[in-house]
């Protein structure tokens, strides 16, 4: 069984130690063979709210200057005609003019949407998974051989950020590439889901297995342990591991490319984005309603990474499996709040340790519990009702005439239809399936761009 530190070894770690005159030479003469292309998902609101604007404008801004990428996607979101022409100008006001717009919502983009649908993939599911996933098809249909991915909320963002995203899959021909940076802002952390969910529920995990003689489930655990943070939105890869890769349409979307990424590719690393603070959006909690905010994210999360484990390792657990771990995890979440709260009094941070500790007995540690009984509910029904049926002879008459048989494919029937729903398969498959979706991709650009003159 290969040890932690073999685990480990597949994961690079690229520091920044100074910031070196001859990394942006390097990224352009890689660029002279290799196509990069980058994928910027946005909501309209990230530019026509006036309070976001200006972030969006020194995105725009540093990205003018990344000369090594062939083309910059904007994937946009909830945009009208009238949206889409105000990010035009703000790409030709801050000098970016490798930009591609794809517009969502328009109906040349949509129309590609609805062939999808009709070849049987479920994109009935908006949001920035759904963003991502055909930026990535846009990528692919313009020939790229690289793509980056890159969050249009963040407020410190600075192009050698994007340079060091992009060095180990151009130079050093990595084909996966994830960044990472300290959530804080100079007075308080952020990061609750890293730091409250994440990191405990992945300990938790292991600390169970590790008990046992779940080899394949422990490897996965540990390569995702291996990652200083798991849950940043921006990635580079190479469009041969990009075509494999299958896609999560919510929340679970960064920790599920991970676990792609653990079953597909060799090796891999993480670069750290920045030692500065790194500040963006941030999700309420919203504790009482599992549908919005932080709690929907977190759920999102935890159902993708058991999900993952259970239904597509094939993970046997018994009905007792996700009380004792959230119980395991409530108590490593203590342990981990505590060296948080330390940590923020040593360097005179704010640390609300009250509000941190109930986010995880009242809405984290319960959604543990609540994804697990969705995950294991069929398959422990079916077992229960099968003891059932077979215990009493009130029920031979039934079983004569199939009752039990109907209980297992019902059991089957929810386990399939639980793994269809949840995931979107490759773009490989996809232009398997249909093959001129590519020019169908371009040709849909091609009349936005007419639309936009």
């Amino acid at each position: 069984m290969p040890s932690f530190a073999q685990t480990h070894a597949r994961v690079t770690s690229y520091y920044v130690l100074q910031d070196l005159q001859d990394i942006r030479q390097q990224l352009a003469h890689a660029a002279r063979w290799k196509k990069p292309v980058l994928i910027v998902p946005a909501l309209a609101s990230e530019f026509t709210d006036p309070e976001n604007r200006p972030v969006f404008e020194n995105i725009v801004a540093e990205l003018s200057g990344a000369s090594y990428l062939a083309q910059v996607i904007f994937g946009l979101d909830q945009a009208s005609e009238a949206d889409v022409r105000l990010c035009i100008e703000i790409c030709k006001a801050k000098k970016l003019n490798n930009y591609v717009i794809q517009w969502n919502d328009g109906p040349a983009i949509k129309g590609i949407y609805d062939q999808l649908e009709e070849g049987g993939f479920d994109l009935s599911r908006r949001g920035k998974g759904r963003n991502v996933f055909m930026g990535f098809g846009v990528a692919m249909a313009l020939g790229a051989t690289a793509v980056g991915l890159l969050d249009a909320d963040i407020k410190t963002f600075q192009r050698r950020q994007l340079d060091r995203l992009f060095y180990p899959v151009l130079v050093h021909n990595y084909p996966f590439s994830k960044a990472f940076y300290a959530r804080w802002n100079g007075q308080r952390l952020f990061g609750r889901v890293k730091r409250l969910l994440l990191d405990p529920i992945l300990l938790a995990l292991k600390r169970k297995f590790s008990e046992g003689s779940e080899e394949k489930v422990l490897r996965l655990v540990d390569f995702l342990l291996s990652f200083d943070y798991q849950l940043s939105g921006e990635v580079a890869m190479d469009m041969w591991l990009l075509r494999k890769l299958r896609y999560s349409l919510d929340w679970g979307v960064e920790i599920f490319t991970l676990i792609e990424v653990f079953r597909k590719a060799s090796h891999v690393a993480q670069v750290e984005f920045t030692r500065k603070s790194f500040d963006h959006k941030h999700q309420r909690v919203s504790p009482d309603d599992p549908h919005k905010g932080l709690h929907k994210m977190s759920l999102d999360i935890i159902d993708t990474l058991l999900h993952a484990l259970i239904v597509e390792e094939g993970l046997e657990v018994g009905e007792e499996f996700f009380r004792d771990l959230a119980l395991t995890y409530e108590s490593i979440a203590e342990e981990i709040i505590k060296k948080y709260s330390d940590n923020a009094e040593f360097n005179n941070l704010t640390y609300d340790r009250d509000a941190e500790e109930h986010i995880v007995y009242q809405v984290l540690s319960r959604a543990i519990v609540q994804a697990g009984d969705h995950l294991a509910a069929p398959s422990h029904l079916a077992e229960k009702m099968l003891r059932l049926t077979a215990a009493y002879d009130d029920f031979k008459p039934y079983v004569e005439q199939g009752l039990q048989q109907t209980i297992l494919a019902l059991e089957e029937r929810l386990r399939e239809e639980s793994l269809e729903v949840r995931h979107l398969p490759s773009w490989e498959r996809i232009q398997w399936k249909l093959p001129e979706v590519a020019s169908h991709i371009v040709d849909a650009l091609e009349e936005d761009k007419q639309r936009f003159k």
